[in-house]
């Protein structure tokens, strides 16, 4: 039996880490061949998906900065009941899709998910406790997993070279996109660009802003749409920013956009590319990091550093789009939740097997 354990997961705030674990738990349910025990906190009892859950009340996760601190120090600092309620005993090997290995274990023998190394190539972007933390909790994840899973081959390179790691001990699976809610319709597109991001520092959008100015004064009807939780500030004309949206919401935006623009400096993966993609909306994006190698030729590249290389990509999707949009549909159309299931699966069995 293999454990797969949720507990860090915070419904609404872990972004992609969260469609990862949840569409991960959903494509083992429907294409893997082991026995699965999910073992979540409270506060996401139904992130299973699917999969034999088991909720650990001890585990007291916390949708804030510093209750999920709290609870993360609390539990390695009193592993011992942690340990007891992931019935260790019992298991073949263990998964941590979320980046922290928590509690820390030595048997059965475990692999960690490390889906962005941003602190490492980006350090400037985090706070002194933030990349402290950061630093530790991956180092000790990273060092005590038989194998670590990253979500490119651009972070497998990034583990090998910052932690000294076998290449053997590191495997690069692609994250997905789900084609049944992710789907172009044929719709007519609008007079909006699209980016769907937070306004974390290296979303990178004031360069956007800038680029963005830049078309308007050629296409003076055009906007900016903005998604995401947080404070955008003060934006300039022709910005909106919508807030959190819902999943249904951002598809509809996917297929209405004019383009999907993503300039952000760092993506341990870049999901929204993938997305926007498989809505049939054409893409500039970022050649920075990941981007380049999920994107492949699919999406006009610039440098996210550039604001007129920016510009000039927003404008050659806009004034031709119809070969971003049958490239992008062929690119998206590699990434599937089952490939990625059955991906995990053999990773699972070489670990049993150990």
């Amino acid at each position: 039996m293999v454990a797969i354990s949720l507990l860090t997961l915070v419904p609404g705030l872990s972004g992609g880490s969260e469609t990862y674990a949840r569409e991960l738990c959903r494509a083992l349910a429907r294409v893997g061949e082991l026995e699965y025990r999910v073992y979540l906190p409270p506060i996401a009892s139904d992130a299973a998906d699917g999969l034999d859950g088991v909720v650990v009340d001890s585990y007291r996760g916390s949708r804030t900065m510093r209750g999920r601190i709290a609870a993360m120090s609390l539990a390695a600092a009193r592993s011992a009941p942690l340990r007891r309620s992931l019935e260790l005993d019992r298991h073949d090997a263990i998964h941590f899709p979320l980046s922290v290995m928590l509690p820390r274990v030595e048997r059965p023998p475990a692999v960690t998910t490390v889906l962005d190394l941003q602190h490492e190539e980006h350090p400037q972007f985090f706070g002194r406790a933030e990349l402290a933390y950061r630093k530790a909790v991956y180092g000790w994840s990273i060092r005590r997993s038989r194998i670590v899973i990253t979500i490119s081959e651009h972070a497998r390179e990034t583990l090998i070279e910052r932690y000294g790691l076998p290449p053997q001990r590191v495997r690069a699976i692609h994250l997905a996109v789900d084609h049944e809610r992710f789907s172009a319709d044929g719709r007519v597109r609008g007079e909006f660009l699209l980016y769907p991001a937070r306004p974390w520092p290296h979303k990178n959008h004031a360069r956007l802003y800038e680029a963005f100015a830049h078309v308007r004064r050629e296409r003076p009807e055009l906007r900016l749409v903005l998604t995401g939780e947080g404070d955008f500030g003060a934006l300039p004309c022709g910005v909106e920013a919508r807030g959190r949206v819902a999943s249904d919401e951002l598809v509809d935006l996917y297929r209405s956009a004019a383009a999907v623009v993503f300039p952000s400096l760092y993506e341990g993966f870049g999901m929204p590319v993938i997305e926007a993609m498989a809505c049939g909306c054409p893409v500039a994006s970022s050649n920075t990091a990941s981007l380049p190698e999920v994107a492949g030729d699919a999406a006009r590249l610039f440098d996210s550093t550039d604001v007129d290389a920016m510009a000039g990509a927003i404008e050659d999707v806009l004034r031709d789009p119809a070969p971003w949009i049958e490239r992008g549909l062929e690119r998206a159309g590699r990434f599937t939740w089952d490939a990625n299931a059955r991906a995990h699966d053999a990773v699972y069995r070489e670990l049993a097997s150990s």
